[in-house]
């Protein structure tokens, strides 16, 4: 499995995504991963896995803000960008109504 040492701010859509997923009230102490560089410098980090990937995100104060606000920031992003909100509508309108089963 490769590990990947980033930023939140490099984190596509989809792994962003997860990280949500994963600490949607944000992560406690025993979330963090102490890395340690070769000049002796400390990095804090928490995991994000995907099928071939594990994400070693940097933990900063703005990762905390990141967390707290992403639903506001999808909102906003889905505001400037209609086009995005048209495919979510293009496919809920594809599903079947639950309410109208066959039997």
């Amino acid at each position: 499995m490769k590990r990947v040492l980033i930023d939140y701010k490099k984190l596509d859509r989809d792994v962003a995504a997860l990280l949500i997923d994963l600490y949607p009230h944000g992560y406690g102490d025993e979330d963090i991963i102490v890395l340690k560089k070769p000049n002796g410098e400390i990095i804090e980090a928490v995991e994000v896995k995907t099928a071939d990937t594990l994400f070693l995100v940097k933990i900063s104060k703005s990762l905390s803000n990141f967390i707290a606000n992403f639903d506001e920031t999808i909102e906003k992003e889905l505001e400037s960008n209609p086009s995005a909100e048209a495919v979510d509508i293009r496919l809920n309108e594809e599903e079947e109504d639950p309410r109208t089963e066959q039997n």
